[in-house]
């Protein structure tokens, strides 16, 4: 049986649930943002992009970017309900589902007698349900599902073999491809791998003494369209956190630390009520010039202990110690282990650093 999986993502989800409720804003700029100092756009109607407004972007640089835009705050709760209707419609047409967030899943197509068929149906179905617009990605793999995906939105519809992937994004940057982000993406080109085409055929043992034993063959097998990733239907979060960001820079370390321990104890009432045990305690900082620094320590044993896990984040902030003011502060817990004793141990420096900027 040929596998053929599917990515469905709705498009300008947050925007689209607006504009579905405010029909008088269709055509015109929208730009889904709360309205503090700090706030960043959500999401943005297409109206908007094409002035260069995009998803995490400040909310200020967007208003410069499309001035006349029309700012709306975000209801998550609207988004949710939208969300719960168009995840029945697609786990009504196929079994094996992948929820990826609010507005995106992994269908797996493979015993369907026409999968094309199908999700053109089901696109015709959320549309008139929901009045959501849905583009689709299918290919043999969850890679190829995803990057077809995205490349005729909105309401795009697109099927490649690997093959026909490797030749229609021969030219695409490395950083199309989901995993490979901005700094690895840098690395590659200063190798002379600036597209998909040259990582595909570069040396894999140049790769791996510049990345490792790991990532380096990796890297080139994501250039080449490879990918054998299941379509599953339970995810198991690899960590979970509690971060802010602050409407003004924290200068103060009193300040700095009460975030931290208000952040720990948010985090670990959560994983206590999941009854979730993690190994590493992390923290991520946002200087006032965006630098973002994370540390981490993992522990002997697994732990969600309040006392412990606040300890060991004070801690590292202050080895860290941040030189500047800090705009945002982030406290994390990985390495999780189900069903493990909770521990407690007296000397939180008896685990290993581990450090990463």
């Amino acid at each position: 049986m040929a596998r053929t999986i599917a990515h469905l993502d709705l498009d300008a989800f947050y925007a689209s649930v607006e504009l579905r409720r405010r029909p008088e804003l269709k055509g015109k700029p929208v730009i889904v943002a709360g309205n503090g100092p700090r706030s960043v756009v959500t999401t943005a109607s297409y109206e908007a992009r094409q002035f260069g407004v995009g998803s995490a972007m400040p909310v200020a640089r967007a208003r410069r970017l499309c001035p006349q835009a029309i700012l709306i705050p975000p209801d998550f709760e609207a988004y949710r309900e939208v969300s719960r209707q168009v995840m029945a419609l697609v786990t009504d047409t196929v079994d094996q589902v992948e929820v990826m967030g609010l507005d995106e899943a992994y269908l797996d197509l493979s015993h369907l007698l026409s999968p094309k068929a199908a999700m053109r149906g089901l696109v015709r179905a959320i549309r008139e349900r929901t009045g959501m617009s849905a583009s689709v990605g299918i290919g043999p793999n969850k890679l190829v599902a995803k990057v077809s995906s995205d490349a005729e939105k909105p309401a795009g519809f697109v099927v490649l073999t690997a093959e026909q992937a490797r030749i229609r994004f021969a030219d695409a940057r490395p950083g199309l491809v989901p995993g490979i982000g901005p700094k690895t993406a840098e690395r590659l080109e200063q190798l002379g791998h600036a597209t998909l085409a040259s990582l595909a055929t570069a040396d894999e043992a140049r790769l791996v003494a510049t990345f490792g034993p790991r990532q380096g063959p990796w890297l080139r097998a994501r250039a080449r369209f490879e990918d054998d990733a299941p379509v599953s239907s339970e995810r198991i979060a690899v960590s979970e956190s509690r971060e802010t960001t602050f409407d003004v820079d924290l200068h103060d370390r009193g300040e700095q630390e009460a975030q931290i321990v208000r952040l720990a104890d948010r985090l670990c009432t959560a994983l206590q009520d999941q009854d979730r045990l993690g190994r590493t305690v992390g923290i991520k900082v946002r200087l006032d010039d965006w630098t973002t620094v994370t540390r981490a320590r993992t522990l002997p044993e697994a732990t969600n202990d309040t006392a412990l896990v606040t300890g060991i984040a004070l801690e590292l902030l202050r080895t860290y110690a941040p030189a500047r003011p800090v705009r945002l502060l982030g406290v994390r817990m990985a390495a999780f282990a189900e069903d493990s004793p909770p521990t407690r141990p007296a000397a939180p420096a008896n685990g290993q650093l581990e450090l990463a900027v």
